[in-house]
């Protein structure tokens, strides 16, 4: 990854935009929280945030409604999931919750109003 590539990141302003949507919209007794694993890591700080359980490829924001779990993985137009995080969304899956990928804000805004997480629509 260049230095241009780490200052342009398009990813973190979709983030913040469907943060913004959760905060003026959630829909009552959601709750959302962001996954900060991104960004680099020295050696032994990556060791002990493996060690205490943190997992690669957990989607960047989860969402909780009436004891339903939610995973929503952030992509600009054009991104592409790793390979850790199609394993991770896979298992999500098996283990009971709702867990997809969105490219774009329109698309995220879509499945967060689908999965009746957002109140009303996306103007």
């Amino acid at each position: 990854m260049t230095t241009r590539q780490r200052r342009h990141r398009p990813e973190d302003a979709l983030q913040r935009a469907i943060v913004e949507h959760y905060r003026q919209r959630a829909a009552p007794g959601v709750f959302m929280f962001a996954v900060p694993n991104g960004g680099f890591r020295r050696p032994v700080e990556a060791a002990i945030l493996k060690a205490t359980g943190t997992v690669a490829g957990i989607p960047d924001t989860i969402w909780i409604k009436d004891g339903q779990v939610y995973a929503l993985e952030l992509k600009a137009p054009g991104g592409r999931l790793t390979p850790a995080q199609e394993g991770v969304l896979v298992a999500l899956r098996e283990a009971g919750a709702t867990a997809t990928h969105a490219h774009g804000l329109d698309q995220a805004l879509q499945i967060l109003e689908r999965w009746q997480l957002l109140r009303g629509r996306a103007q």
